[in-house]
C-alpha cells in the first residue's frame, strides 16, 4: 500500500491528469467569478450561479476521465493513453511548451482568485465586513401631481420598513424617528449621524391607474452615492410582492440573515381586498397625523376610515388593532369613556389575533391593555409577543422598561437601552430621563445625571430637568444641593408640585421647618382641586405642627386620614404599585402610633427583591418614624433594605462590565 500511492501519484502525472485538473480549476474559477459579478448589473436570475457550479462539477468529472484515457501529442493530436507497462521509455513524448506554460499560469490564477476572495479587500463587502446592519428608512417622495396621493408613497414606506423590522437580524429606525427628515435638505451622512445608522433607504412612489412605479435606492453614508438601487414598474395588486421583495433585496445587500418564520412574515399578504387597504393608508395616514399634531379630528378621520376598511374585507386583523388604538387614543381625549374604552381595546385586541395571530401589534394592542389594568405580568407577556414577532419595536421595549422600573433594573435599563437603539424621535428625551433615573437609583449618580443633561439638550424642558436632578440628589442625601435645583425649577414653574413637595422635605430633613411649612404650603394652594393625597396632607400637617399651629395641624392630620383608604391601596396594586406607596403608608401609621400597621406596611415595601436607594435615604432621616427607629425590627428592616439595594447595585454594575459600558 505505501509503494502503491506514489506510483498512482506518478500515473495521475503522466497521464497529465494533474495537469487537467490544474488548468480547468482555474478556468472554472473564473467563470464563476465573472458569473458572481455581472448577475446584479445584468439582474440575471438567482438560480443561475447554482446551475453554473452543477455544469461545472458534471464537466470536471468528464474533464479527469477524459485526461486519464486521453492525452493530446504534439504531432499526433488526441490519441488513446498507452498503459505504463506497454510504452517504452524512448516513445514517451516530451510534454509540450503549450502544457507546462497553461500549468503555471493556472496555478498562478487559482491562488490569485483564493488570496483576493479570503483577504479582506477595501471596497469588497461581505457579511464580516457589514458589523452594522443598521437602516433607516426616510419618507419616500410622491412623483403623483395630486398632493393627496402623498398617503401612498407613506403607505408602501411603512410596509418596507415593517417588513424589515421584523428581520431580527437588523436595527431599523423607528417611524417616529425618520418623519423629522421629510423633504429636508440634510445630507446622507448628516441623517446617519443624528439616526446612528450605517445605511439609509430613499424612495419614489408614483400609483397611475391599475399601475404603480416604485424607485428606491440603499445609500451609505460618506460617499452621498447608493450601494443599491432598483426600479419596480409594476400593476396596483403586485404591491405587496413587490413591497415584501424590496424588503428581503435590501436584507441580502446588508447580508442579514432572514429566518424562515421571518421570510414568512415579510411575504404575508394583509388583505386580499385593494380597497380595504386604500382606506386602511388612508386611516394610518391621519393616526400619524395624530401623533404629530394631537388633532383629535385626526383621530376621528383615523377611526372612520378603519371602519370603511373593515366594509370591504371584515376579516382585516390590521383593521381591528388600529380601532384599538383608537380606542385607547380617545380614552386619553375623554376619561369619561374609561369605563368602557378597555372593555373594547381588549375585545378589538383579540378579534385582531384571531384572525392574525402573528400580528404583532395585536399583542402589543393587548399589552397597553393590561398596562391600563395594572396587570405587569401579563402586559409583559404581551410585550415579549409583540418583540417575538417585531424585534425592532421600540414601543414595547420602553413600555417594558417602565414596567421592570420599580422590580428590576437591570431589565429596566436594557429595554431602555433597546428603545434608544431604534427611536430618535419625540420620545427619546423621556426615556433618556428615565433610564437616568435608573442608573441614579443603582448609585450610578453620574451616569444618571449626565441622560438626563443629554434630554434637556434635546428638548429644553429645563423644569422637568431641575426636578429630576433635585430628585436625585434628594435620593443621595445631598439635601442642600437638592434644594439648588429645586429653587431653580421653583423659579421657572411655581405651582409644580413634585418640585414643593422635594423642596418641602429636604427643608424638613435640614431641621429649617419655617421653610419646610412654606413649600408645603404652596402645595396647597398649587392644588386647584384641594389636597387628595393623604401624605401631602399628613406633611402639610406635621409642618404646621413643627412651627407650632396644633389647631392648623390637627385639620389636616383629619384630612388625611379622611384621605387614607386601604381598599383603595389594595386597588392601586400593580404597575402603579412602588415601595414607596407602602412606605407612605407606614409613615403615616408611625407616626400616629400605630406600630403594628407601621410595621405591616414597611414588611410590604421590603417584600421586593430589589429596593430603591431612595428608600434607604428616607427611612433615615424621615421625623415620621421617630418614634420607632430605634427598634430592633425598624433597624432589622433598615439592614435588610440596605443589602438589597447594594446587591441591586452590584447587579447593574455586571451588566454595565458585560455591555462594555462601564
Amino acid at each position: 500500500m505505501h509503494n502503491k500511492l506514489p506510483q498512482f501519484w506518478q500515473e495521475l502525472k503522466r497521464r497529465k491528469v494533474v495537469r487537467v485538473i490544474t488548468v480547468y480549476a482555474a478556468a472554472a474559477f473564473v467563470i464563476l467569478e465573472l458569473v458572481d459579478i455581472i448577475a446584479e448589473p445584468l439582474k440575471l436570475p438567482s438560480w443561475l450561479l447554482p446551475v453554473v457550479i452543477v455544469l461545472l462539477s458534471i464537466g470536471f468529472i468528464i474533464a479527469i476521465i477524459f485526461s486519464w484515457i486521453y492525452d493530446i501529442h504534439p504531432e499526433g493530436g488526441i490519441v488513446k493513453t498507452e498503459p505504463a507497462h506497454k510504452e517504452k521509455k524512448e516513445e514517451v513524448p516530451k510534454s509540450s511548451n503549450g502544457w507546462k506554460i497553461a500549468s503555471f499560469v493556472s496555478f498562478a490564477v487559482i491562488v490569485c482568485l483564493i488570496v483576493l476572495n479570503v483577504i479582506p479587500r477595501p471596497n469588497q463587502k461581505n457579511a464580516n465586513e457589514i458589523l452594522d446592519k443598521s437602516i433607516a428608512v426616510i419618507p419616500f417622495l410622491s412623483l403623483s401631481d395630486d398632493p393627496e396621493k402623498q398617503y401612498l408613497a407613506d403607505g408602501v414606506m411603512d410596509a418596507i420598513l415593517l417588513h424589515l423590522s421584523k428581520i431580527e437580524d437588523l436595527r431599523v429606525m423607528s417611524r417616529t424617528s425618520v418623519e423629522q427628515y421629510r423633504n429636508t435638505d440634510k445630507t446622507v451622512t448628516e441623517i446617519c449621524e443624528e439616526l446612528d445608522v450605517a445605511f439609509l433607504l430613499e424612495g419614489n412612489f408614483r400609483k397611475y391607474g391599475d399601475q404603480a412605479r416604485l424607485i428606491v435606492q440603499l445609500i451609505q453614508p460618506g460617499t452621498e452615492d447608493h450601494v443599491w438601487a432598483n426600479e419596480y414598474d409594476r400593476e396596483w395588486k403586485d404591491i405587496f410582492a413587490v413591497e415584501s421583495e424590496v424588503a428581503q433585496a435590501i436584507a441580502k445587500q446588508l447580508y442579514a440573515v432572514i429566518t424562515p418564520e421571518e421570510k414568512q412574515l415579510i411575504e404575508k399578504i394583509p388583505t386580499d381586498n385593494l380597497t380595504a387597504y386604500d382606506f386602511m393608508q388612508r386611516s394610518h395616514n391621519e393616526g400619524w397625523r395624530y401623533v404629530w399634531t394631537g388633532k383629535k379630528e385626526a383621530l376621528d378621520k383615523a377611526e372612520a376610515f378603519t371602519n370603511k376598511a373593515l366594509e370591504y374585507d371584515s376579516a382585516f386583523a390590521e383593521a381591528y388593532v388600529g380601532l384599538a388604538f383608537v380606542s385607547w387614543g380617545k380614552h386619553r381625549l375623554n376619561p369619561h369613556l374609561s369605563e368602557s374604552y378597555l372593555d373594547s381595546m381588549r375585545i378589538l385586541a383579540d378579534l385582531a389575533l384571531s384572525f392574525d395571530d402573528q400580528l404583532s401589534e395585536g399583542y402589543r394592542a393587548r399589552g397597553l391593555y393590561y398596562v391600563e389594568i395594572k396587570r405587569t405580568e401579563e402586559a409583559i407577556k404581551e410585550y415579549d409577543k409583540a418583540i417575538g414577532l417585531n424585534p425592532n419595536d421600540w414601543r414595547a421595549y420602553m413600555m417594558k422598561g417602565y414596567l421592570y422600573y420599580y422590580t428590576d433594573l437591570v431589565k429596566a435599563i436594557d429595554n431602555f437601552h433597546r428603545a434608544i437603539s431604534l427611536h430618535r424621535g419625540p420620545n427619546l428625551p423621556g426615556i433618556l430621563r428615565q433610564i437616568g433615573k435608573c442608573y441614579a437609583r443603582a448609585n450610578f449618580r453620574e451616569k444618571g445625571i449626565n441622560y438626563m443633561t443629554e434630554a434637556v439638550q434635546l428638548d429644553d424642558d429645563s423644569v422637568t430637568h431641575f426636578n429630576g436632578l433635585t430628585e436625585i440628589e434628594n435620593a443621595y442625601g445631598h439635601f442642600e444641593k437638592s434644594i439648588e435645583y429645586g429653587e431653580k425649577a421653583f423659579t421657572i414653574d411655581s405651582t409644580n408640585t413634585d418640585v414643593l413637595a422635594l423642596l418641602g422635605m429636604n427643608y424638613c430633613y435640614l431641621g429649617q421647618h419655617d421653610a419646610y411649612l412654606e413649600y408645603y404650603q404652596k402645595i396647597e394652594k398649587a392644588d386647584s382641586m384641594g389636597i387628595t393625597s393623604f401624605i401631602d396632607a399628613f406633611r402639610i400637617g406635621h409642618a404646621h405642627m413643627m412651627n407650632g399651629f396644633k389647631e392648623k395641624a390637627e385639620f389636616f392630620f383629619k384630612r388625611g386620614t379622611e384621605l387614607h383608604n386601604e381598599k383603595v391601596l389594595e386597588l392601586d396594586r400593580g404597575i402603579t404599585t412602588s415601595p414607596y406607596t407602602y412606605y407612605n403608608v407606614a409613615a403615616v401609621y408611625s407616626f400616629l402610633g400605630e406600630r403594628d400597621k407601621a410595621y405591616k406596611y414597611l414588611r410590604l415595601m421590603n417584600q421586593p427583591q430589589r429596593i430603591p436607594m431612595y428608600i434607604v435615604k428616607d427611612l433615615t432621616h424621615d421625623p415620621f418614624f421617630e418614634s420607632i427607629r430605634d427598634e430592633p425590627e425598624f433597624q432589622e428592616i433598615v439592614r435588610d433594605v440596605e443589602a438589597k439595594h447594594q446587591a441591586e447595585h452590584e447587579r447593574v454594575r455586571q451588566w454595565m462590565e458585560e455591555n462594555e459600558m462601564l
